[in-house]
């Protein structure tokens, strides 16, 4: 398989039930890592099931944290890595917003889901981000429509950390062929575009780990 991006998995994952669905898998990992571009192929979970070098690169620089890293879990790493913003441009509105969204769905699809509910834990032990998901995407969706929620076709920008880039817009496309869907899998490619040239936007500070992010959907806490 590709290898994965991040670190190691807490628990195997599934795998093929069938030789000749898992020699599937195994090729479509080196199809996957032939790629020039970001790509990897989650679960309904956003557990990580396989991710190209590209990938790899394009997160090499986030520090180890127990539970959120890209190449673990992709929801998880937007919601909660205190390196996201830094990579992933534009952080809440490109981001974290849309993928709240896409947790909001996976849990009225598959609402007994241990992980999913386990990230839903993790978010309402926080009160700005059980404020944003409660009562600011609601707000957000309305403003913005239904169609800022989806992932394929979506241009977002990243911080690349490959100085030839810098900040980057990529359009994310969606392409998963009929095993991995029977499988509950789906393949997201980052499809880099040309750098910007404006200055890069100036970039946060890096947080320590625990301190969660602030989501201006959110008014800050007063004094």
């Amino acid at each position: 398989m590709a290898h994965q991006a991040g670190g190691q998995r807490p628990a195997p994952r599934p795998v093929p039930e069938t030789d000749e669905t898992w020699a599937y898998v195994q090729d479509y990992a080196m199809l996957l890592e032939s790629l020039p571009f970001p790509s990897l192929v989650v679960d309904h979970r956003w557990d990580v099931v396989m991710a190209n070098g590209a990938f790899e690169t394009l997160f090499r620089g986030v520090r180890p944290h127990p539970t959120a890293m890209p190449g673990d879990n992709f929801l998880r790493f937007v919601l909660f890595h205190p390196d996201a913003g830094e990579i992933l441009g534009e952080h809440e509105p490109g981001w974290c917003l849309p993928m709240l969204a896409h947790l909001r769905t996976a849990l009225e699809t598959y609402g007994h889901d241990h992980e999913l509910q386990s990230i839903r834990r993790d978010i309402a032990q926080d009160p700005l981000m059980e404020a944003a998901y409660r009562q600011g995407l609601p707000h957000w969706i309305r403003a913005v429509g239904e169609a800022a929620t989806r992932l394929d076709g979506a241009v977002r920008l990243l911080l690349h950390p490959d100085p030839r880039r810098g900040p980057t817009e990529c359009r994310i496309v969606e392409e998963t062929p009929g095993t991995l869907r029977d499988l509950g899998h789906r393949r997201l490619t980052m499809v880099l575009r040309d750098p910007r040239r404006p200055a890069p936007p100036v970039r946060r500070p890096r947080r320590p780990h625990g301190a969660a992010a602030h989501l201006t959907v959110v008014p800050p806490p007063e004094d």
